[in-house]
């Protein structure tokens, strides 16, 4: 696996696999709950992507093509399992357009979800890209345990 990181270090391509989402951004959501998507990500996502909400008080976005894997993996399962997880997911999750200056608008449901304000941070984690507010995402940066961190990636050989 070759890594290519072109043009600029806020977007990677992992050769013949798909780009991936990396880097941090923060901004403000506007009086219309409108945030801007980088154009980096832009640029992976096309004019249209899901918008779901994820365990943790935050939001995820994915190309069309990721999240078809996902809710395939969560369709897959038997009701008995996967009906809750079922109910949680696709009830809240969204189309999301940008319009031409690149915001998308985040419903109330979704904003109130994940706690979001003013101040919001958009978190490349790879497959996905995510939505916290700013409070929230500096809270568990400053509780992620580095050292447990540090063992796994070594027990990886990473």
């Amino acid at each position: 696996m070759e890594i290519d990181v072109h043009k600029s270090p806020k977007m990677v391509k992992v050769s013949g696999e798909m780009d991936l989402f990396c880097r941090e951004y923060r901004y403000s959501l506007d009086s219309k709950n409108r945030i801007f998507i980088p154009a980096k990500y832009r640029e992976i996502l096309g004019d249209s992507f899901i918008i779901t909400r994820k365990l943790d008080p935050c939001l995820a976005i994915y190309t069309h093509e990721e999240w078809q894997k996902y809710s395939d993996k969560i369709k897959a399962l038997p009701d008995s399992v996967a009906m809750e997880l079922k109910e949680f997911i696709f009830p809240k999750t969204m189309v999301g357009e940008p319009d031409s200056q690149g915001r998308v608008i985040i419903p109330n449901d979704l904003k109130d979800y994940a706690e979001l304000d003013k101040n919001a941070v958009i978190v490349g984690v790879g497959d996905h890209a995510q939505i916290w507010s700013e409070q929230l995402w500096e809270e568990r940066e400053k509780k992620r345990d580095l050292a447990s961190l540090r063992e796994l990636m070594r027990q990886l050989g990473l």
